[in-house]
């Protein structure tokens, strides 16, 4: 039977006539929506902080884990800790040095590899590739892979499990935006590959549901000589995206997404100007995750949403509570002191719950629900600049 959402226009008390901007006085906004920003959404208006709790029990809490942590040491990708995941992804954390000396193939769903630091090459059936900080990397279900590290490399690989990436419908705002797809790059069958193939033996590790098996060659498997097709891995930058801004309205997290997958998709906060519009809100606004699990991994720059979290860590906000900027960044809520964020952070946000690992639980920061606590008096709403408030 056909259905649609129980969607009607309505407003009560207290409201603004714009979401995210020229709010009444002295309060806070709150949206509780659905369908990760895409459904229906509503805008409550509060005389205190959404996130002004004083205590928290319980399983269901905000959580922080430090990467930095976590030791390195393994030689291979599929002995990297899994960080969190569910049915549709898996989230790991690899850091290596050097060459690896056997090969690697997912078949268990597309890879994602984002690179926090490091540079070197990789190759895989398709050919080489150079890669360095702030690059993704897509790698299609089943590709055989390895990288040869220049210097000390530390990845955040996303499983698309038993799916594909990707990329977002880009609508009224054309194929162009965010990123072209010129600026994609493709590996290449160059000297550096061909000179890579050689006659000795080769171990292929493969993941299948979650259990790896070794298929042991007598000769280096990536020896191909050619290739055509529309399946191929593709690179992409952080610094050849660019992002969607709006002077007059802060933009949802998902104008941002980079990735679609499996009942996931991956955004990337990028640097762009900060609103304008003397009304318009300035930092990400309170609220309701009630269909997704949000996780943030923070790259590089000043996350000007965030007290005490530095690159290399991972929040991760579960399903079914509410949240937004710490306090301090509250103060920031209508008028910036700079004109531009400069942060980068990688955002996953999954339709299904996640569970934690192992790994990320023991680098656990666990009063990090705390952090949003105010203990010198209430905290109050900025007031909108003079110009809009008359």
């Amino acid at each position: 039977m056909a259905s649609r959402d129980i969607s009607l226009p309505k407003r009560m008390g207290k409201a603004s006539r714009q979401a995210h901007a020229d709010f009444p006085e002295d309060t806070f906004e709150r949206e509780i929506g659905r369908e990760g920003f895409f459904g229906p959404a509503t805008q409550m208006y509060h005389t205190h902080p959404p996130t002004g709790w004083v205590n928290w029990s319980g399983p269901l809490r905000p959580r922080c884990f430090d990467l930095n942590k976590i030791a390195d040491g393994s030689a291979s990708y599929w002995d990297s800790p899994v960080l969190l995941h569910n049915s549709s992804t898996a989230v790991r954390r690899w850091a290596t040095t050097g060459r690896m000396d056997h090969l690697v193939r997912n078949g268990d769903g597309d890879e994602l590899l984002f690179i926090h630091r490091g540079a070197g090459s990789l190759f895989c059936d398709f050919g080489h590739l150079e890669f360095e900080t702030g690059d993704y990397i897509v790698m299609p279900r089943s590709t055989m892979w390895r990288i040869e590290a220049s210097d000390r490399t530390e990845i955040l690989g996303i499983e698309c499990t038993n799916g594909n990436f990707k990329l977002p419908d880009r609508g009224m705002i054309g194929k162009q935006a965010q990123f072209d797809l010129g600026v994609l790059d493709t590996p290449e069958m160059d000297d550096a590959f061909r000179a890579q193939q050689d006659e000795n033996e080769w171990h292929v590790r493969i993941k299948r549901r979650n259990q790896i098996s070794t298929v042991v060659y007598p000769f280096n498997p990536l020896d191909a000589v050619g290739w055509q097709g529309d399946l191929m891995p593709v690179r992409l930058n952080v610094r050849d995206i660019r992002p969607l801004n709006s002077h007059r309205y802060h933009l949802p997290p998902s104008a941002h997404t980079t990735w679609v997958g499996n009942r996931f998709v991956v955004c990337t906060f990028a640097p762009r100007p900060f609103e304008t519009d003397p009304g318009a809100l300035k930092v990400p606004y309170f609220h309701n995750n009630d269909d997704y699990d949000e996780v943030l991994f923070y790259h590089a720059g000043d996350f000007f949403s965030r007290d005490n979290i530095d690159a290399g860590m991972i929040t991760w906000h579960p399903c079914g509570f509410t949240h937004g900027p710490h306090p301090k960044a509250l103060q920031n809520m209508f008028e910036q002191k700079k004109s531009m964020t400069d942060e980068i952070a990688v955002m996953l946000d999954t339709r299904d719950p996640l569970e934690a690992g192992d790994a990320a639980l023991a680098v656990e920061q666990k009063d990090y629900a705390n952090s949003w606590r105010v203990t010198d008096g209430p905290v109050m709403a900025p007031k909108i600049p003079k110009a809009v408030a008359e």
